[in-house]
């Protein structure tokens, strides 16, 4: 049983394990099922958020030998479901059936988002503390659920728990997904990744990523060896400031990060771009992970380097890549409706990250 099986990882997993695993997807919004890698899973069309889902999730979930459960939303539109919903309410209700089913091995994705401050240019092992960023929603979101998982644990002993934190996570399908999460509808997506692209970032920033087919080997890995407890996910390269500008295409050009938010908070407010300013303090703040425990207990190793992952997202933004699902269909860019909403539109167009 995979939960948002339609996302960027749960597309990718689709792809990863391997023939003959009865897989069952649950989504809010079905794939095509006619396309790959969708067709390889049957599917439930499932709101884990609403009211009365753990016990639909109880009667999905009995006799499964594992649920993944990816379901997060991050960067909602104002008409979707609140965040707390679902990534509150609905992972509460995903672990009363997962207890209720008796379902042996539970694999949720957390995030090192989870992990408080740390020394800035040091990698932290998985025992650091999960006490979140207090500027990120989906930072205090991640940490509450690492609690949830805690406590879970102690009154669940027999049910083995995995607990997955990634850092930034791309490749080029998901870049239907981050265009509607960054870049405004009268944004041409053509920019990102242009020569010369002046990319105004702060000297200190720093970053982590981690290509999505080699989180989903992960998973894999995990399931197979029926693995329990927090494992760190992320290709072995820090990438600074300029190493980013220049995989994005352009030339960085240097801004204090207060200049930086002041600008994203105004862009936030008037809805010229879709990007809260709480990412980028979880950007600026996002503790570094060290990935020994999923080298030495997994065997697991990571087949791309950080720069080729996120050069694989700019590919796809340009291209206007995706995937047969709601979450990874890339927005229509060239329609007359969507310009003219952009325009008129006042304020955010998603949901607050504050």
């Amino acid at each position: 049983m995979i939960t948002g099986a339609t996302g960027n990882v749960g597309t990718a997993l689709l792809d990863t394990l391997e023939p003959g695993h009865d897989v069952v997807g649950l989504a809010r919004r079905l794939p095509d099922t006619t396309a790959e890698p969708y067709r390889v899973a049957g599917w439930r069309a499932v709101d884990i958020g609403e009211p009365g889902a753990d016990r639909e999730l109880t009667d999905l979930f009995e006799g499964a030998d594992a649920v993944v459960h990816l379901a997060w939303a991050i960067s909602p539109v104002r008409g979707d479901p609140p965040m707390w919903q679902t990534n509150d309410h609905g992972t509460r209700h995903v672990l009363a059936a997962v207890a209720a089913a008796r379902v042996p091995h539970l694999v949720v994705a957390s995030s090192v988002a989870a992990y408080g401050l740390a020394p800035r240019w040091e990698k932290v092992p998985e025992a650091h503390p999960c006490t979140g960023i207090a500027g990120s929603a989906y930072s205090r979101g991640k940490a509450a659920l690492e609690t949830l998982l805690g406590r879970f644990e102690q009154h669940h002993p027999e049910v083995r728990v995995a607990r997955l934190r990634p850092c930034a996570i791309l490749h080029r399908r998901a870049a239907g997904e981050f265009a509607r999460w960054l870049l405004d509808p009268l944004v041409p997506a053509g920019l990102v990744g242009g020569r010369g692209l002046p990319v105004p970032l702060w000297r200190d920033l720093r970053a982590q990523i981690v290509h999505t087919s080699d989180v989903a080997e992960a998973i894999r890995l995990i399931l197979d060896a029926r693995f329990g407890g927090p494992v760190n996910l992320a290709a072995p390269e820090i990438l600074d400031a300029d190493a980013l500008a220049a995989v994005l295409g352009g030339v960085r050009v240097p801004v204090p990060k207060p200049l930086v938010q002041v600008a994203a908070r105004a862009a936030w407010w008037t809805g010229v771009l879709p990007l809260h300013p709480g990412w980028l303090e979880l950007a600026d703040q996002a503790a570094l992970a060290d990935t020994a425990v999923a080298e030495t207990e997994l065997g697991w190793r990571p087949r791309y380097d950080a720069a080729s992952a996120l050069a694989e997202l700019v590919t796809g933004l340009r291209s206007g890549a995706g995937a047969s699902s709601a979450p990874l269909t890339p927005p229509r860019r060239d329609g007359t409706l969507a310009r003219l909403r952009s325009l008129t539109r006042i304020g955010p167009s998603r949901q607050s990250q504050s």
